[in-house]
């Protein structure tokens, strides 16, 4: 039976709801695998369907999440693999943005709890490594002398500052602060390349290009100047 049909939401969904209530009314180490069940009116063994521990109903699907930023960047070429590194930080963010108040509950929740910290700082080390890869082998491919660090210490700070850029934003939104996520990241993620794609040689030039959901009238314009100062 549908879910239009039955007014209610799919398992999954209503044990997230139970646990968050129940971590939000008892706290979180006081709650047990029972009871959100009990609270969902679901059995065990549907709990278990969905998720290995009452942890795993906190956290997004960090795999499946991972698994779309290595299909991003595969796409990708020499030539376009910062602007698929911006991409797949979009597309981090837009899950969040996508689940709204459960993140922000998240938030609050990871913020009380020291273990559940930890697990995200875990996480977060994950997409850091992922991207640091990528990164590498680019960098790799496109080594010049001039750069000044070795490109394997040049790969982990972009790649830490690639997530730090993420971070941030994604903070900003989840205390209420960005009205537009979207358009912060990836300004942010423009000072990130900036970063690291300005060799300052005679006759190097770096072109990136972002999407974005502003006019074409509106963008113009900031294009023109940044060519005219890049020239000056």
């Amino acid at each position: 039976m549908s879910r239009a049909a039955t007014g209610r939401p799919p398992a999954r969904g209503r044990l997230a709801e139970a646990a968050f209530a129940l971590f939000d009314e008892r706290g979180y180490e006081q709650t047990t695998v029972d009871d959100i069940t009990e609270r969902a009116g679901l059995g065990r063994t549907t709990f278990f369907r969905y998720y290995r521990s009452k942890e795993d109903v906190i956290f997004p699907d960090h795999d499946a999440l991972l698994d779309q930023i290595r299909e991003r960047l595969a796409t990708s070429s020499h030539g376009t693999a910062l602007v698929a590194v911006s991409d797949a930080v979009r597309l981090v963010l837009l899950h969040y943005l996508d689940e709204g108040d459960l993140a922000r509950r998240r938030y609050a929740l990871t913020s009380r709890v020291p273990a559940l910290r930890d697990r995200e700082i875990a996480s977060v080390a994950r997409y850091q490594r992922l991207f640091r890869e990528f990164i590498a082998a680019w960098m790799g491919q496109a080594h010049s002398p001039d750069l000044g660090e070795p490109a394997p210490l040049r790969a982990e700070l972009m790649a830490a500052a690639v997530v730090a850029a993420h971070n941030h934003v994604l903070r900003r939104w989840l205390r209420g602060e960005s009205p537009d996520p979207v358009r912060e990241v990836d300004a942010a993620m423009r000072q990130v390349i900036d970063l690291f794609t300005l060799s300052g040689g005679d006759g190097d030039t770096t072109i990136v290009a972002f999407r974005t959901r502003r006019d074409i009238s509106a963008v113009l314009p900031e294009l023109r100047r940044l060519v005219a100062d890049a020239t000056e």
